[in-house]
């Protein structure tokens, strides 16, 4: 089985908001002397792991980002006959095993909550639970062995697998990603634009109503952007118990999301859900690398979306001739109708999602 399975992608936005900056903008990046719209890997990777899509494939094996973990063992041990001051201690030391709390001010509300996000699998909260629920009903803080015993078992979410997490309380229980994921850049150079607007009161009745009720301006931007993403399959495997079934539902879960889902910001506005119309996968024990310098020189032009794939696929060949082939094998997933036959050498197969999902479990 392949060591690294690369992902190159191109999906095409029309105008929208994806993912916004401090003021509310179109995210972007300079690259090669033009400014490009950009979605971060955060956003990307915080779309694909809530959706209705991955969790359904995953079927329960997915985590939870939160700090409130401290917050919920305060009001199940009360629900279970806690007192107060004991389901308080509790809460304290029980966060804490995940990180450090939240200092609160005086004549605050206390919510146990951790100064960080961390990523627990369903194991570790079945654990949490369960301690809360004894500790509760014999209203006692828990015991230092009690403690340990709540990261006693690895996580088998796969989204912890794929993308890690860092526990600063406990260093020995960081998982390391299994999966690189780039900031999605326009293959070409982009202008964010404003969207002036106005909106109008429904219950304006005469003459002296006339005029808009609200007056904004939002800043939207459209492109057909470029996406890499790298797995450590090899990783993968390890982060979840060498469970490589669960590994390939892992692989099919993020690789449907990453071609089918979009960013939510600004949706309901504009409407812009689109899927890949263009997957390069590589497979292979080669050294990972991005075809992001594909795209050093902006795509200009009327056929944006041949040209791109034409620039991703001799890129990929010259790093080949260059270097050496950067996989022992291909796949190309094409909804472009006017790309045809790939510049690229070697074995090259072609199909749908389903074939291309097949491909990456099989060793053919």
């Amino acid at each position: 089985m392949s060591h690294f399975i690369q992902l190159h992608l191109l999906t095409s936005y029309p105008p929208s908001n994806l993912n916004r900056d401090d003021l509310g903008r179109p995210k972007t990046a300079f690259m090669g002397g033009a400014r490009r719209l950009r979605v971060s890997s955060q956003s990307l990777k915080r779309n694909w792991r809530t959706s209705d899509l991955f969790e359904a494939a995953v079927d329960g094996h997915k985590g939870t980002r939160t700090k409130r973990l401290g917050g919920e063992v305060y009001k199940r041990m009360t629900n279970s006959g806690a007192n107060e001051k004991v389901a308080s201690g509790s809460a304290e030391k029980i966060a804490g095993v995940f990180g450090k709390l939240r200092k609160v001010d005086k004549g605050e509300k206390h919510e146990y909550e951790i100064e960080q996000l961390v990523h627990v699998g369903p194991e570790e909260i079945a654990a949490l639970e369960e301690l809360a629920d004894v500790l509760g009903a014999e209203n006692r803080e828990p015991t230092d062995d009690e403690l340990k015993g709540l990261l006693a078992r690895r996580p088998t979410a796969v989204d912890v697998a794929l993308f890690g997490r860092m526990l600063a309380a406990a260093p020995s229980y960081n998982v390391e990603a299994a999966c690189q994921v780039a900031h999605a850049i326009t293959v070409h150079a982009a202008e964010v634009e404003d969207d002036y607007f106005t909106a109008v009161d429904d219950l304006n009745t005469g003459d002296d109503d006339r005029g808009a009720a609200h007056i904004g301006e939002a800043g939207f931007a459209a492109g057909l952007f470029y996406l890499y993403l790298c797995i450590d399959r090899d990783l993968l495997v390890e982060n979840l118990q060498g469970n490589t079934e669960l590994a390939d539902r892992a692989i099919d879960a993020l690789v449907e999301s990453a071609v089918k889902i979009s960013p939510k910001g600004k949706q309901n506005s504009y409407g812009s859900r689109a899927q890949a119309s263009y997957v390069l996968a590589e497979k292979g024990d080669q050294q990972p690398r991005s075809l992001a310098a594909s795209f050093l020189q902006p795509v200009n032009g009327e056929a944006q979306a041949v040209s791109a794939i034409d620039k991703l696929e001799r890129q990929a060949q010259a790093f080949d001739d260059a270097y050496g082939a950067g996989a022992d094998r291909r796949f190309i997933l094409s909804a472009t109708p006017d790309y045809d036959t790939p510049f690229l050498q070697g074995d090259i197969q072609r199909g749908n999602l389903q074939a291309l999902l097949a491909f990456l479990k099989s060793d053919n």
